[in-house]
């Protein structure tokens, strides 16, 4: 299946998902029974406590559980320094020998990446595994940083398998995390080549190898235009990408993106996003939309942005972005611009968020007028107003008409309009 990807013009990215899900989702979709459930994540991550209902702190049941967890504990803290070691060894040593191969592939794609911080936490109680007679189950809370030391670590929530003989418990599996808010990480199911440069990390198949040092030099490049629009106190410590194959683009982070994306940026936690390519509707403009995700990793807050309303501000910049160093007449989806305002176009931007079935021609039309629009904000009034009002509207969550008033000193009535009569007439 090409995903429509070679019909022209393919575009970018479905608005980002955020991490605000219920996690008694996601602890059932780990196979953990609805009893156990008594919390859940908090916006920031943070583990959900886990108690057997009805259960009192002296229940020999729940003893005897917290005693277990204890121990996996220290297993997993074991399993933890190992990889951060680089020992293989030890770091397959505490698994039935089933569990090895998917191990082993975890720790190369992990090291190769460059590990610096991985840190496993046993989130609640084990719990018996349905249909597997001597197995516990039991959700641990991954996180990792990856090149720079000490950075905010990234989450992921997986299901882990247990045998317990009274002893050391023994690791049977780890699950991909399929979790409901990023789905899978590719280091969880892929093997992984990578190269590393000043401002980001490049992963991809071995399949794709020799891709790498072109995409590293690409992406360096990317990076530096992105740096200039980082709203956070600082830019991303390192831009985390993902080069995926046709197969991996269908299952990396859950896959089942609209069939025009071409790439996308996933908020996956501790203040880092993760992008990823696809390789069979990347190629041809690699540049551009290396510097339209990158800076949507180096723009957007954690939570990902306010809603669809919105996207016309989002994907703006990000357009504007890529589009660095070019004349407004040298964009190149002007004619996709034309095509949509000619067909109807309502000329609100608050609706310009394209449909995941939407064609290839209506979505570049989509993505075009949000770059003119934010371009005529830009040439009026600056780019640093312009990320103020960003900032504003995004980060802070304050309502766009009281944004104008306070960045522009305008109404945003006559701005919108204003941007509005811009778009006409660039394709008029």
């Amino acid at each position: 299946m090409n995903d429509g990807l070679d019909e022209p013009r393919p575009r970018r990215l479905r608005p980002l998902w955020t991490v605000l899900t219920v996690v008694v989702l996601l602890l059932l979709a780990c196979g953990l029974p609805a009893v156990l459930v008594a919390g859940v994540l908090s916006e920031r991550g943070g583990p959900a406590v886990l108690r057997r209902a009805g259960s009192g702190a002296d229940d020999p049941a729940t003893r005897a559980g917290r005693e277990l967890a204890d121990r996996i504990a220290a297993v997993l803290r074991r399993q933890s320094a190992a990889l951060l070691a680089g020992d293989q060894a030890g770091f397959l040593a505490v698994a039935e020998p089933a569990a090895h191969a998917d191990l082993r592939r975890r720790f190369a794609a992990l090291r190769a990446l460059k590990v610096t911080t991985w840190r496993a936490e046993v989130t609640g109680l084990p719990a018996e595994a349905a249909g597997r007679p001597g197995e516990w189950r039991l959700l641990v809370r991954f996180q990792y940083c990856f090149v720079v030391p000490g950075c905010q670590p990234s989450p992921v929530l997986a299901g882990t398998r247990w045998r317990d003989d009274g002893g050391q418990p023994r690791l049977v599996a780890v699950e991909e995390s399929k979790s409901v808010e990023t789905g899978t990480r590719p280091w969880e199911v892929s093997e992984l080549v990578v190269a590393t440069g000043a401002r980001t990390v490049v992963a991809t198949t071995p399949a794709l190898r020799a891709k790498l040092p072109g995409l590293l030099a690409q992406a360096e490049a990317a990076a530096k235009v992105a740096d200039g629009y980082a709203l956070g106190a600082e830019p991303p410590d390192r831009y985390r990408i993902f080069y995926a194959g046709p197969a991996e683009w269908k299952r990396w982070y859950g896959g089942g993106r609209p069939k025009w994306t071409g790439g996308y940026a996933v908020t996956v936690g501790g203040g880092h996003h993760e992008v990823v390519l696809n390789s069979e509707g990347a190629a041809a403009g690699v540049d551009e939309l290396l510097r339209h995700e990158l800076t949507h990793a180096a723009s957007l807050p954690d939570r990902g942005y306010p809603g669809t309303a919105t996207w016309w501000l989002v994907e703006g910049l990000a357009e504007y972005a890529g589009a660095t160093g070019r004349t407004v007449d040298r964009y190149e989806g002007l004619g996709d611009v034309r095509r949509l305002v000619q067909s109807g176009w309502n000329g609100r931007l608050d609706g310009l968020a394209p449909a995941d079935d939407a064609s290839a021609e209506r979505v570049a039309g989509s993505y075009g007028v949000g770059y003119l629009a934010v371009r005529h904000l830009v040439d009026r009034f600056g780019e640093p107003r312009l990320l103020d009002f960003f900032r504003a509207v995004v980060h802070e969550r304050v309502p766009v008409d009281r944004a104008a008033e306070q960045v522009f000193g305008e109404p945003w009535p006559a701005l919108h309009d204003e941007c509005v009569a811009y778009v006409r007439a660039r394709v008029a």
